[in-house]
Parts: C-alpha cells; structure tokens; sequence
C-alpha cells in the first residue's frame, strides 16, 4: 500500500510577530516547512500535500525552490477557512488516493524525527490510527494523551478543554498521526466543533474510533524537545538551537573536533576527514567539504567550498563556492567571492579578496589585495595594495600572469592584460597591454618628483 504525506501549512502565526507566514521562518537557513518536506521525502510517499491558508501565495511561491526530485510529488490544496487541523486535513482529502495510508505532519515542526515516523507508520499494520505523543516535563499548552486500562488510547483533550486531573498528565499529543485515507473519508465528516476554539480538531479522529471499539495505538517518543512545534520567536531560537547540537554531535563522533559545539552552525551539508579542527563562531552553509587536518579558525564563513588537506584557514575569512587544494593558508581576514580554484601550497592573505580566479601552486598574495577575473601562475608574489582592474564599468576583463612573476605593491593591471614568465613588476607600476615587456624584463613606471621650496598650504577663507 502507498503512503501520502499530508503537511499542514496553513496557520497564521500570530506569535511571530511577522509578516511572514510561520513556516517560512528559518532554521539552519532553511525554511521550517522544507525540513518537514525533506523529512516526509525520505519515506518513499507517493505524494506530498502541503495544506496552506494564511497568505498561500508566499508559500507557494517559495514551494519553487524545491529541488525537483520532490517537487514532482508536492501537491497544494487550500484551507478556504482557518477551521482547525481537521478541517485541514479535509482539504486535502480529495486528491488522496482511496488505498493510501495517510501521515499528518506539521510545517512548523522542523526536526519532524525520521525513525520515529518510520516506527509509527509501521505500527498502521494492526490498527486503524496510530499517534506519536512525548513526555514533557512542562506540558503546558500541549494536548494531554488520556490511556484506558489496557494501555492503549482513550482519548486526546486539548489543553484548554481539559480538566484540573487531566492538565496533570505529563504525556502529551506531538499531533503527528497515520491513518489510512479510507478512516478519514468515513470519520472526518463526524468531527465536530463544539469545543472552546470553536474548530475541528483532527485529534478528536482518536476519541470517535474509541467509542467505535477500534484499538488506537501510540507511540512515545524519546525525546520531546525534537517534537515541539514552533509558534514563537523563542521557540524558533530553542529549535535552531537544537538542531545545531544534533548536527554538532554527529560531527563529534564522526572524529571532528569542535573547540566549542555550543558555537557552531551548519546550514547545509558538511563532509570532514580525519583531524579536522573547527574554532568557534564558524558557519558553514550549502555543501562544504574538508579534507584530512584542516584548521579552520574562529568567525569563519564557508558556504559551498571544497578544501583539502592540510590546508589552513585563518579566522574571520569568508570563502563561497571556491576549491581549495592541498596546504593553502587563507587568512585571516580574506574574502574568496565564487568561482575560485586556489592549486596547492597557495598563500591568500589578510584583507586579499579574491574572485573568479585562478592562482598557481606555491603562489602568495600576502594583503591588501584584489585578484578578479585572473589567472596566475605557479610561484608568483603579489605585492600589497595590488588590484587587478578588471571591470570598466560595462564589462569584465582577464588578467593572465605567468609563471615566477613578481608584483611589487600598490601596482595596478588593467586587463585586459597579459603578463609574461619571469616579469619583474616594480612597486606603484601600471601595466595596461599596451606595456612592452619580454620574459624576465622588469616594468617600472615613475612620475617625476617635484619639490616646491616654502610651501604655503591653503587656508579657508572666514
């Protein structure tokens, strides 16, 4: 039998304080309801549904950002009215296939857990409804899982419906529930909503399958904190929070060493060989990967890199979508903008930024320094100050250095330009391609000095 993911997406979010609809709020980068997405993707569903509501059109817009191995099975219904989770759930019910099995999820519970949703799909074998609850400390605010004698569910109360003896119950509703979608086509309809909200509540689903003498099974999670939904700036800090420790300790027992694991933030993907260090305050955002016994220093931001072994990378740099070979020292302080392959043993400095370049192996640009638009040799020097001029204000232009070229500080290469094996570039030169030079020539460019005898600076005038 297929599965179908229903994931609810419609609510307004009051508590955000936002005008962003709450499940396009981030975590690790990303919005809250892709990580469900993601999360339901994994389980091989025949389909997708994204219920939205409240300002549909951001949402759906924003569904164009998926990748498209799972946009191909997203599908949008709308809640006309925000009548509650039954009502959503109703919305959808349409275009679910009459065999399927149907799991409801929440788009503002980013670190939606896989096994445990694997565990209870597996459990709908024996029963017509299986939920996953949680133990919580502080239950407040949460539906109470109310137990008959044998263990297995009575009913579900929702917080504000409950008793002074049933808020005592420290088990809670996560909300997250699979069914097949022949259960929800005959009891849906007998949902009612003569409750304190006035709505439908989809967990009322448990209580009308109990009085019709069906067994509804529940799964307790092991750990709440991954099943809290977030309807608040708080919550959305607790959740970043806690999902940077889950990436934080699968990197520690993978070898990584963390100087601080409270202080790291992964917003992608991030691969590590042996004895890899990273300092404090780093982010790393899309697909980064790095090699054995790299260092990466404090502050540093790498988004989309490949750095390889032994390679240093000093604090505060900020690095994205460049390849990085074997023994670099970048940093600190430099900026690598995309498009960049630095060969082995290459020294980009403090406050170089380089973009869209090519540097040789062994070649140094030690600081202050703009590489743009360039492809340089093995064993060059850039100078400080060094700007390869490379946009005229319309277009972009190449600068190619050869190999063993010296650049002496505060020169400027106009590209297009070329310059050739073994040149000698003597500090303060211009170099334009209209410059004569032969192999290991030396390109010097000096204005005339002038000296004017009792100077008299000007004054302003009163």
């Amino acid at each position: 039998m297929s599965l179908e993911v229903v994931i609810l997406a419609a609510g307004k979010g009051k508590r955000m304080n936002s005008q962003l609809p709450k499940v396009l709020h981030k975590v690790a980068n990303k919005p809250m309801l892709f990580h469900v997405i993601e999360t339901a993707f994994q389980l091989s569903p025949s389909a997708i549904h994204i219920v939205v509501g409240h300002k549909s059109e951001l949402i759906e817009e924003a569904l164009k950002d998926l990748p498209c191995d799972i946009s191909r099975i997203v599908q949008v219904s709308h809640q006309k009215e925000l009548l509650g989770t039954g009502d959503a759930v109703a919305s959808a019910l349409p275009k679910i296939n009459e065999e399927s099995d149907v799991l409801v999820l929440y788009g503002d519970n980013p670190l939606t857990p896989l096994d445990d949703i694997q565990r209870l799909t597996a459990l709908l074998e024996d029963n017509p409804l299986c939920v996953l609850s949680a133990y919580a400390r502080d239950p407040f605010g949460y539906g109470r899982i109310v137990r008959n004698e044998e263990g297995f569910l009575k009913e579900i109360v929702e917080e504000k419906d409950a008793s002074e003896q049933i808020r005592k119950i420290k088990e809670i509703n996560s909300g997250i529930m699979v069914t097949t979608a022949k259960v929800l086509r005959k009891y849906l309809p007998m949902i009612k909503n003569d409750n304190n909200q006035g709505e439908y509540y989809l967990t009322d689903l448990a209580g009308i399958l109990v009085k019709e003498n069906k067994i509804v099974d529940v799964l307790q999670s092991s750990n709440f904190d991954l099943l809290t939904g977030v309807n608040s700036k708080p919550q959305l800090a607790f959740a970043e929070r806690t999902y940077q420790s889950i990436q934080a300790n699968k990197l520690l027992a993978q070898g990584v060493t963390l100087a601080d694991p409270n202080r790291f933030d992964l917003r992608g993907s991030l691969k590590c060989g042996q004895d890899v260090f990273i300092d404090i305050n780093c982010i790393f955002e899309g697909n980064v990967t790095l090699g054995n016994n790299v260092q990466i220093g404090a502050g540093c931001v790498i988004k989309n890199c490949t750095i390889d072994d032994d390679s240093i990378i000093s604090p505060y740099t900020i690095m994205e979508d460049s390849t990085i070979c074997k023994k670099n020292t970048i940093g600190p302080f430099a900026r690598l903008r995309p498009g960049n392959v630095l060969n082995d043993e290459v020294h980009v400095g403090n406050f170089v930024e380089v973009k869209k370049s090519t540097l040789g192996v062994g070649t140094k640009s030690g600081h202050l320094s703009y590489l743009g638009d360039a492809v340089i040799g093995k064993n060059v020097n850039i100078g400080a100050g060094t700007i390869t001029c490379n946009y005229d204000g319309a277009n972009k232009f190449k600068t190619v250095i050869g190999d063993d070229v010296f650049v002496g500080s505060d020169s400027q290469l106009v590209a297009p330009v070329e310059i050739k094996n073994g040149v000698t570039i003597a500090a303060g030169t211009t170099v334009t391609k209209h410059t004569q030079m032969d192999e290991n020539s030396l390109i010097l460019t000096r204005a005339q000095s002038v000296k004017i005898d009792s100077y008299v600076r000007p004054t302003k005038k009163k």
